[in-house]
């Protein structure tokens, strides 16, 4: 019997030494700045994570998918393209010389009714245009961004000499610069 007293006394030395060592290690823990830090951080992290992967795996909801060919309209929409003849106009460069530049113009309408009223305003449309194109510098013309601008201001041109109607747009077909 006393041999089984001796067992249990080394058992809750062992138990008491491993108590104090947890209580060791947190006191530890908690008296570095550095740890604690370290420790909030990775919980942070953690928790930030698991939240963020809930989120997205099981609460967000599914994005809709695209419109497919049967949901898209089986007639085209009314659009009407009226040509306007080539321009050709002379434009400023910075040393002097004659550079040319010439459009080939097509404007989007929204009827066929509009061309006879689009037809009738043209003269009006061309001299917005020329006065128009007249300022501009080659530099003005590089780049996307610069034939982009050249297009939105001549579709406001068009739209005010060409008022009550209405152009959707000013397409390019041709620019040619000499």
């Amino acid at each position: 019997m006393a041999n089984t007293d001796t067992q249990d006394d080394e058992t809750q030395d062992g138990a008491a030494a491993a108590a104090t060592e947890k209580k060791g290690f947190v006191k530890k823990l908690l008296g570095n700045k550095k740890m604690l830090i370290i420790v909030a951080a990775a919980l942070l992290l953690i928790l930030g994570g698991g939240g963020a992967a809930l989120y997205f795996l099981v609460l967000a909801k599914p994005a809709e998918p695209a419109k497919t060919a049967a949901e898209l309209p089986l007639t085209p929409p009314q659009v009407t393209y009226f040509e306007i003849p080539d321009i050709i106009v002379n434009i400023q460069s910075a040393d002097g010389n004659p550079v040319y530049l010439k459009l080939s113009l097509s404007l989007e309408l929204g009827s066929p009714e509009e061309k006879a009223g689009i037809q009738v305003l043209m003269p009006r449309i061309v001299d917005q245009f020329q006065g128009y194109l007249r300022e501009l510098r080659p530099d003005d013309l590089k780049g996307s961004a610069g034939i982009m601008r050249v297009k939105e201001e001549l579709l406001r041109r068009t739209n005010v000499a060409a008022a009550p109607y209405h152009v959707r747009d000013v397409l390019l077909k041709e620019m040619i610069i000499q």
